[in-house]
């Protein structure tokens, strides 16, 4: 029998397991019955402040969870699940360590855009602001979901709210054809995706992972084609969500369309939902195919996945080479990090363990923060100079050398310089797979890391080397300045004290690891 076909009632303890959710639902109505109510005159900076404090509210809720201070517990961390609705929605760890990953990463948005968002962005500045809730919220259901049914309303809530997020430059005709663009190749991924779930339903007959998974380990020699359709259609619509290549023809448009503080939502956010989804499925489900008797399927998915993260690594940093604005370089960036960021996911196909999560969890905490302190550098530059040119960071050091300090150490953390959290998570990354003799892709990582060095040093050698005729003066905004600096300091720190980090992951996370793969 179904799990959804035994839905018991939600009790009111099972409400308070759901406060970090029911906060962002609820700050959501409120501040859009607000804004609606409200008169144009006055200013819409209120409303980023509400959505600020929900979202810490609902951090909070998160961490209060997780430590067992729900419970009044004073012994140390146990190992627990709580499943919802059928199995359908899971509180565990896993779930948990990404939610901290997606709040921590939308206040950090929202904070740096008080009062440093331009009009000609972002005309409706009570709708950027409360939408995010909604997007943020649709990245935490999907990384607690424990079926199909319920990823895919996680995964819609996200998307949908990405698209008018990346619309609401409403008067440039350049914005509006990206994020045109973005709406209609999400549509064609998201179908890919529901198509492949479709497969494993029919294959089955239950949508619970566990369960599919299960189901399918005695019975894959049966299934042997329709594994192989329902995989690589999952696998090229997830694609899509984490711009990974040969999916990633959106990202470049609709970064540089998209009011940058959207885009940076995307890059990290979106970005790490897709991760979250993409790896409970694996391992739920296709891990469990593993050395199966008469079936080579596992081993070819996760070959297929390292296949794919090497071709981001190579058509990301190649295409990068070439390119003169920034917010598309970002993105190009962000499709090479998404290849990195697969790697641990594949070597899966070797052997599965704790680490796999630690190497992929440190390294989504250590590209949040590089690109989120990027970006706010962007904003400034780019409000500047009037473009979003490389050459707007011509002579930055000269006009604002706290700020071209900061950025120099972010672009060394995406560059991979030791002593940063870059380089200690594609270290982590790139020993995880020498560990498991996955050799050629641990040195396609290592030469394309190398690659990438030409245009990171590139934006640093506008910043140092070159001159601004015009001398634009730089403006920060507090909330801008300082997010600059939590993230550039934050990318230092994690990258020389790195144990406390994954101390942090492994005493929560690998204590449930089994729970997580059941």
């Amino acid at each position: 029998m179904s799990p959804l076909e035994t839905i018991q009632p939600l009790q009111w303890a099972d409400l308070a397991t759901l406060a970090p959710e029911l906060t962002l639902v609820i700050a959501a109505i409120l501040i859009s019955v607000l804004d609606l109510l409200l008169p144009n005159k006055v200013n819409r900076n209120f409303t980023g402040v509400l959505s600020l404090a929900a979202i810490a509210v609902s951090l909070f809720f998160v961490i209060w969870k997780m430590t067992g201070m729900s419970a009044g517990a004073d012994a140390p961390h146990a190992a627990q699940v709580v499943q919802l609705l059928g199995q359908s929605y899971r509180i565990d760890d896993f779930a948990n360590l990404m939610k901290i990953l997606f709040l921590s990463g939308t206040g950090l948005i929202v904070f740096m855009s008080l009062g440093s968002i331009r009009e000609d962005e972002i005309q409706h500045k009570g709708e950027y602001y409360y939408l995010l809730l909604p997007a943020v919220l649709g990245a935490m259901i999907m990384a607690s979901s424990g079926e199909l049914i319920t990823m895919y309303v996680g995964l819609e809530l996200l998307s949908i709210t990405s698209y008018v997020l990346a619309g609401l430059k409403k008067n440039d005709l350049k914005s509006n054809e990206s994020a045109f663009k973005y709406l209609v190749l999400g549509s064609i991924s998201s179908a890919f995706i529901l198509y492949g779930m479709s497969f494993l339903y029919g294959m089955t007959g239950t949508t619970n992972v566990g369960e599919i998974g299960a189901v399918l380990a005695g019975n894959a020699a049966n299934f042997e084609i329709l594994l192989y359709v329902s995989f690589f259609l999952m696998l090229a619509g997830f694609g899509f969500k984490i711009a990974v290549a040969p999916f990633h023809v959106w990202a470049p448009d609709v970064y540089e369309g998209a009011p940058t503080p959207v885009t940076a939502f995307l890059a990290v956010v979106s970005k790490a939902a897709g991760f979250a989804i993409l790896f409970r499925i694996m391992y739920n489900v296709y891990f469990q195919l593993l050395g199966g008797p008469q079936n080579n399927f596992g081993e070819d998915a996760f070959l297929a996945v390292l296949i794919v993260a090497a071709i981001a690594m190579i058509v990301g940093n190649a295409a990068a080479l070439r390119q003169r604005n920034v917010k598309r370089l970002l993105a190009l960036s962000g499709v090479a990090n998404a290849g990195y960021m697969l790697v641990p996911i594949g070597v899966s196909m070797i052997s599965i363990h704790a680490s796999n999560f630690s190497e992929l969890i440190f390294y989504l905490f250590a590209y949040l923060l590089m690109n989120i302190g990027a970006f706010a550098v962007v904003m400034a530059v780019s409000r500047a100079a009037g473009h979003n040119d490389v050459k707007g960071f011509a002579g930055l050091y000269y006009r604002a050398p706290y700020t071209a300090v900061a950025m120099t150490i972010l672009l060394l953390s995406f560059a991979g310089i030791p002593l940063t959290g870059g380089f200690i998570g594609k270290v982590f990354i790139v020993l995880g797979a020498v560990q498991m003799h996955a050799y050629w892709i641990a040195a396609i990582m290592i030469v394309t890391a190398v690659i990438s060095l030409y245009y990171y040093f590139g934006i640093i050698r506008q910043m140092y080397m070159r001159s601004d005729g015009e001398e634009r003066e730089i403006k920060l905004t507090a909330p801008l300045g300082i997010t600059i600096w939590v993230c550039a300091v934050a990318t230092v720190a994690i990258g020389i004290f790195p144990n406390f980090v994954f101390q942090f992951i492994n005493h929560f996370f690998s204590v449930s690891f089994d729970l997580f793969i059941q």
